[in-house]
């Protein structure tokens, strides 16, 4: 079979000087290409998480007994008898007078937070946690935007063994304490507001709210980052002003924990019923966002990550983890196109000298269709766009190659919340093709299953992991017998993780993404990905953004309606019909056209942008709003109750 040309191959020289080819020479295995290190690191994971382990100096208080104890899944042990701490790790290799974060909004304006001053911060925070009685295993949580404050009271709690978890500030008090309440926490710590598309919002009164709706708080904290002053009547608990949270003079002490210890509590969308809790531990974290960052992402000391997320996010985590490797990171507050200034990332990046930038495809996508050149500014010094949160269309890639630059690896990056970091994406030294993520991470043991569970090449399966990773969830929170943590991931395929997630492992060792496989099309037994419909429609200018859904009748037939939202001056009128069924019958194949094309104002989505496809094919069959999904956990909520409209005018009822 003929390996299709890459769409870009990588620098040898930049290959030669990566982390990943050091490492490599450090296991003996230099010269090797990915594929052939894959293949270890998967076979072998006890000398690879071992190596990992060696190559990034984990500097543990005991050391392990061994690597791997238990190998099945869910109930791998990794590193037994190793107590580490992921905050150590993440600060002891930034250097006193060096900017350890760089904040920036979307003003454009900015500041630094050196090693030695986040440091000082870290310690003053953590001796504030202790006073207020947070110690090992308590709950510490965070009510905050994309700023150093975040880091800040992260590491601090995780310094002393407590567990940490944080969502943004466009959650509502009720959402956040949908989440925060199942952790009975001790301490909260809120902001004052955010800045968001040329808006300050207000939050103030939204901290107390959800304060008073965790009836075990101990205290709240109260950071001021807009400027608007705290009112001052009675509060439901104990109040600490960062200022004098933050400015102690204190000595930092980091508590060793088990490699397995719970570090943070990082929470599903919550489309139905209550979030789920899941619970990270500090070990496989640690070990493998160093491989994330450092080996996959080249990141280092004088690198530079800017990559846009909110706290609740699990790029958040990642954004906070560039410490581990020595190299700054970038928060940033605002819209990731604000009205007043749209390329207002693109110019801070260059200003900052970033050197990796990530963001999502609906971003990239934007960026062209709105005509926004990123290459108005010097993006010399940027080496890498990631991109995640769903697949990126081909269509992107050569709008970065000639917008942001030729020199750049485009790194597509799929992974989950579940496991806090990616299962395919890209390295120094994978080549790339359009539409397509280079390959399976390092560790991950990656495959598509069939229905019958056999592995499968060049046809569409299951996204399945067959072997553990370190950073597979602990548990879920609240799930004492492990039921609900076995039934999300093991129920399909026993001992094998199946993740959700429809993909195609190709003969030249790249994944391609098609969508969540319970949003699946099947029409007349052909499965159909979603996102290949997505891709052709969203490039047509008249376009602003689609949905398809497949949804099967009552009657035995099968309707696949496709929801488009039209850019503005764009009418869909029979000639616009008619060309996006040309696109589609082209661009994918005539069993892609719809049944139906149908206006919609707009496509709901999670708060980290994922389109809502199940709960709007729900809706659509009639299921109740209440049973389908939360209001808190999507982002436009006015756009649920139209979809539910839609399905009660289409089966003939009255709203």
């Amino acid at each position: 079979m003929t390996v299709p040309r890459p769409f870009m191959t990588p620098d040898p020289q930049t290959v030669a000087d990566s982390r990943l080819m050091d490492f490599a020479r450090r296991v003996g295995m230099e010269g090797a290409d990915y594929a052939t290190l894959h293949r270890w690191s998967v076979t072998d994971l006890q000398g690879f998480w071992g190596a990992v382990w060696e190559y990034f100096d984990i500097d543990a208080d005991t050391p392990h007994q061994q690597v791997l104890a238990e190998e099945t899944m869910p109930g791998a042990r990794w590193f037994p008898g190793a107590t580490v701490n992921y905050a150590h790790h993440a600060l002891r290799n930034l250097t006193d007078d060096t900017a350890a974060i760089v904040a920036l909004d979307e003003t454009g304006s900015s500041y630094e937070v050196t090693g030695g001053r986040l440091r000082a911060q870290v310690a003053s925070v953590a001796a504030t946690l202790r006073d207020l009685g947070v110690g090992r295993g308590d709950r510490v949580v965070g009510y905050l935007p994309n700023t150093p404050h975040a880091i800040v009271a992260f590491l601090a709690a995780t310094s002393l063994g407590a567990v940490w978890s944080v969502c943004g500030q466009d959650y509502a008090p009720k959402a956040a304490a949908d989440r925060f309440a199942q952790l009975e926490p001790t301490v909260l710590i809120g902001a004052d507001g955010y800045l968001f598309n040329g808006a300050t919002h207000d939050r103030r009164d939204a901290t107390l709210d959800l304060a008073g709706a965790l009836p075990t708080l101990k205290a709240t904290i109260l950071v001021d980052h807009v400027g608007l002053p705290w009112p001052s009547p009675a509060y439901p608990s104990l109040v600490v002003p960062w200022e004098d949270a933050a400015t102690r003079t204190e000595e930092l002490v980091c508590t060793p924990v088990p490699f397995d210890h719970p570090l943070w509590v990082v929470f599903s969308s919550g489309t139905t019923g209550l979030p789920k809790g899941i619970v990270h531990g500090h070990g496989g974290v640690l070990l493998e966002h160093l491989k994330t960052l450092g080996l996959h992402s080249d990141l280092g000391p004088g690198d530079r990550l800017l990559w846009y997320t909110t706290t609740h996010w699990m790029m958040w985590n990642l954004v906070a983890s560039t410490l581990l490797t020595g190299a700054t990171t970038c928060t940033y507050d605002g819209s990731p196109a604000p009205f007043a200034k749209p390329d207002v990332l693109w110019e801070l990046a260059a200003r900052h000298r970033v050197t990796v930038f990530g963001t999502s495809p609906q971003y990239l996508q934007g960026m062209a269709k709105f005509g926004i050149d990123p290459s108005a500014h010097d993006l010399s010094s940027i080496r890498v766009v990631g991109c995640t949160g769903s697949a990126l269309p081909a269509s992107a890639y050569p709008w970065v190659r000639d917008h942001v630059g030729d020199h750049v690896l485009l790194a597509s990056t799929s992974g989950g919340t579940d496991v806090v970091s990616g299962f395919a994406g890209s390295a120094p030294n994978t080549p790339v093709w359009a539409g397509e993520l280079s390959a399976p991470h390092l560790g991950v043991a990656l495959a598509a299953y069939d229905a019958d569970g056999f592995p499968v090449v060049d046809q569409v399966g299951e996204l399945v992991v067959t072997r553990p990773m370190p950073s597979m969830p602990l548990c879920f929170w609240n799930d004492p017998d492990g039921t609900r943590y076995r039934d999300a991931y093991f129920s399909s395929y026993p001992g094998v993780w199946r993740h959700g997630d429809w993909i195609t492992v190709t003969g030249h060792g790249s994944v391609i993404v098609h969508g969540r496989s319970d949003s699946t099309l099947n029409r007349n037994g052909v499965r159909l990905g979603s996102a290949d419909i997505h891709d052709v429609v969203e490039r047509l200018p008249e376009i602003t953004e689609a949905l398809v859904i497949g949804s099967e009748e009552p009657d035995g037939g099968y309707w696949m309606p496709l929801f488009v939202v039209l850019a503005a001056g764009a009418t869909l009128d029979d000639p616009l019909r008619e060309k996006i069924q040309e696109a589609i019958r082209t661009g994918a194949s005539p069993r892609h056209v719809p049944d139906e094309i149908i206006e919609v104002p707009g496509i709901p989505h999670t708060r980290t942008g994922k389109k809502l496809e199940v709960p709007v094919k729900r809706l659509l069959q009639g299921a109740p709003v209440e049973h389908v999904v939360s209001a808190a956990a999507v982002d436009a909520p006015a756009l649920i109750d139209h979809f539910a409209r839609l399905g009660a005018e289409r089966r003939g009822l009255s709203t």
